[in-house]
């Protein structure tokens, strides 16, 4: 049974106008998830993953839960469950993967989101990506890869590990979050409540089992805290389902290049520069991410030209009903001319 009828597998029309406003308001999501690479890197206490995940998703969700005050009813219980293990609960394997991968290499297999969801969306959704969009996928990863990746890049096993399955998670959660939609009258920032929720008291337990509290939390790991949990928590995530809700899967998932991108951007800004290679890579991506928000290009077709012979009689061609009457008098004019 689907309790949905906000959003669903297929996305509602929309204007070019309202289309480009939602992908503006839906890129803010992944391009505030790649600030964190330097929050966890520069700011918050190394080797606390869990306790990374659960201060950004716990506090968060129960934050719009008390602003919304509304919870999820029937089916929704364990669809709502299932979407913040999904879309939530994997955190700690971002936070992972950015302490073991130096210098945006998560966020390379990161963006190898868009062709998991393009695979996904076939057997979920039963929708076909369309070879447009498929290409620009590959493309984007193809840049990002360009952009991050070097010589110099260090591949920890772990980290590789933990990144894949981060981007394995979001992906089903991101194709899921598409098929079930929204229940009628729940709008995102609740459903974003729910899962942040969930995923927050799934986390919960595994922190207090495996990790606990930093010993010592200072003034900057605070901030790093708060945006992640403000910025790249509850605004993120409602910003990025109500995305999800409007414009079709092709469209929102290459957007999770942002990612990759913003990290750069901030690490061009503390002082690091970009070698030719990495510079096409950089354009390459933005290129892709772009051309993935289009539709393919109409072919422009020759016009057929109708074949007259079989539908009209030409000036020269009886009609099949004008032999019997026309001939004669043909014949006639013609002996008169004779004469």
């Amino acid at each position: 049974m689907h309790s949905s009828t906000g959003t669903s597998a297929d996305a509602p029309r929309i204007s070019y106008g309202q289309r480009a406003a939602t992908v503006a308001l839906t890129a803010l999501a992944p391009a505030s998830w790649g600030t964190t690479y330097i929050v966890t890197t520069e700011l918050l206490p190394p080797g606390y993953p869990m306790f990374a995940g659960l201060v950004r998703a716990l506090p968060a969700g129960l934050l719009a839960l008390a602003i919304t005050r509304v919870l999820p009813r029937g089916d929704w219980w364990w669809k709502a469950a299932v979407l913040g293990v999904l879309n939530i609960g994997g955190l700690p394997l971002l936070f992972l993967a950015a302490e073991r991968l130096p210098g945006g290499v998560a966020a390379t297999l990161g963006a190898a989101q868009p062709m998991l969801v393009a695979a996904l969306a076939v057997a979920v959704l039963h929708d076909r990506p369309t070879a447009w969009r498929l290409a620009w996928a590959v493309l984007g990863v193809i840049g990002v890869g360009l952009v991050v990746l070097g010589p110099q890049a260090r591949l920890d096993t772990v980290g590789v590990l933990a990144g894949l399955g981060h981007t394995t998670l979001m992906a089903c959660g991101i194709v899921l979050t598409k098929r079930w939609g929204r229940p009628a009258g729940v709008g995102p920032l609740t459903l974003a409540g729910w899962q942040l929720a969930a995923g927050g008291l799934l986390l919960l337990p595994l922190t207090l089992a495996t990790e606990g509290a930093p010993p010592h939390i200072d003034a900057g790991a605070v901030g790093g805290y708060l945006w992640l949990g403000s910025m790249g928590g509850l605004i993120a995530y409602t910003l990025w389902f109500h995305g999800i809700g409007k414009l079709p899967v092709g469209a929102s998932a290459p957007l999770v290049v942002l990612s990759p991108l913003v990290a750069t951007g901030i690490g061009i800004a503390l002082g690091e520069s970009l070698s030719l290679p990495q510079t096409l890579g950089f354009v390459l991506a933005l290129a892709a991410l772009l051309a993935a928000q289009l539709s393919a290009p109409a072919l422009r077709r020759r016009p057929r030209r109708k074949a007259r012979a079989r539908d009209e009689p030409t000036r020269d061609e009886p009609t099949r009903e004008g032999p019997a009457r026309e001939e004669p008098a043909r014949v006639g004019r013609l002996e008169g001319e004779r004469l």
